[in-house]
C-alpha cells in the first residue's frame, strides 16, 4: 500500500498543482491510517472495510487530537480512495457514504490593535537582524500572507511605486496584495541597510534571508514570531497564521467587505471567509 501512498502524493503534487505543505499533511494522515492497517494485518486497499476506518479515527481521538485534525484525517482517505477508485485499484469506495465529523467551530485567534502596534515595535536596530524580523512582521499583518508565502517572496515580487506584492499561494495560484506603507517603507530600510549584508550570494532573488544569506523559511518565521510576541509580553500563542487572522477581523471591522478580504486572502470558497464575521461581533 505504500507504493499507491507515493503515486497518491505524486498526483496531487504534479497533476493537481497543490503545494508542498498540502502534500505533507497528506502523506502524514496516510501513512498514520496505513500503519494503523498494518498492525491489524490489513493488506490490501481493498480490504479495508467502514469499520477499519472508524476504529482508526476512534483511536486518533482517544490519543488526544482535536476534532479538527480528525476531520483532516478523513478527508486524507476519503481523497486517497476517492483517486484509487478513479484510476481502477478499488473495487469499492466504503468512504463514499462517511460524512465528516461534525466540528467544533473554533474562532481563529486575534491580536487586538495594542498588542499588534507592540508586536511590530518590539524588533529595533538594536537587534542585529531587528531590520529584517520587522519587515517580515510587518508584512505578514498588512498583506495577510502566510509564513510559506512571505518565504517564497523574491526581490521581484514588490512594486513599491504602485503599492502592491504578487505572491504564489496554494495551488500555484497567484494573487495581487495592497501593501500598506508601513510595511513597504520597512521592507525598504531592510533591503537598503541589511540584506546587502546578508548576501553571501549576489545571484539569490529570495527576498528575506537568514543571517548565513540562506532562505529564510517558514519554520523560522514561525520561531520568530513566537519570540517577539514573547518579548511584547503577549500571552496569547501567537503563530504567523494570528497575524494573517488579525489582519482579516481588522479589515472586516473597518468596514472592508468580505470578498475583497476572500481575494486578498486567497481563499477559494468565501464559507472559509465568513468565519471573521463571527470574530468581529460589532460588525453584527
Amino acid at each position: 500500500m505504500q507504493a499507491l501512498l507515493d503515486q497518491f502524493l505524486d498526483y496531487i503534487a504534479l497533476e493537481r498543482g497543490l503545494s508542498e505543505n498540502t502534500r505533507a499533511a497528506y502523506g502524514a494522515d496516510l501513512k498514520s491510517f496505513l500503519s494503523f492497517l498494518r498492525d491489524r494485518n490489513t493488506v490490501s486497499v481493498n480490504s479495508v472495510t467502514r469499520r477499519d476506518i472508524l476504529d482508526f479515527l476512534m483511536e486518533q481521538k482517544d490519543r488526544g487530537l482535536s476534532s479538527n485534525s480528525i476531520s483532516r484525517r478523513l478527508v486524507s482517505i476519503k481523497v486517497f480512495f476517492r483517486y484509487l477508485q478513479q484510476d481502477g485499484l478499488l473495487r469499492k469506495n466504503v468512504t463514499e457514504t462517511m460524512d465528516s465529523p461534525k466540528l467544533w467551530k473554533v474562532l481563529p485567534g486575534t491580536l487586538t490593535y495594542k498588542e499588534v502596534e507592540r508586536l511590530l515595535a518590539t524588533p529595533t536596530q538594536a537587534r542585529k537582524l531587528g531590520l529584517r524580523d520587522k519587515a517580515i512582521l510587518e508584512t505578514l499583518y498588512s498583506t495577510g500572507l502566510r509564513a510559506s508565502e512571505v518565504a517564497s517572496l523574491t526581490l521581484d515580487s514588490i512594486h513599491f511605486d504602485e503599492g502592491f506584492l504578487r505572491c504564489m499561494g496554494k495551488g500555484r495560484k497567484e494573487r495581487v496584495v495592497p501593501m500598506g506603507d508601513s510595511a513597504r517603507q520597512s521592507v525598504q530600510r531592510y533591503l537598503a541597510e541589511l540584506r546587502p549584508l546578508l548576501a553571501k550570494d549576489p545571484s539569490s532573488r529570495t527576498l528575506f534571508l537568514s543571517r548565513r544569506g540562506h532562505p529564510f523559511g517558514r519554520k523560522q518565521i514561525w520561531t520568530m514570531i513566537k519570540k517577539y510576541a514573547r518579548d511584547a509580553g503577549i500571552t496569547k500563542n501567537v503563530k504567523p497564521h494570528t497575524m494573517r487572522h488579525s489582519f482579516a477581523s481588522h479589515l472586516l471591522a473597518n468596514g472592508a467587505p468580505l470578498r475583497i478580504i476572500q481575494e486578498m486572502l486567497g481563499h477559494s470558497d468565501i464559507t472559509t471567509t465568513q468565519i471573521y464575521t463571527h470574530v468581529d461581533s460589532s460588525r453584527l
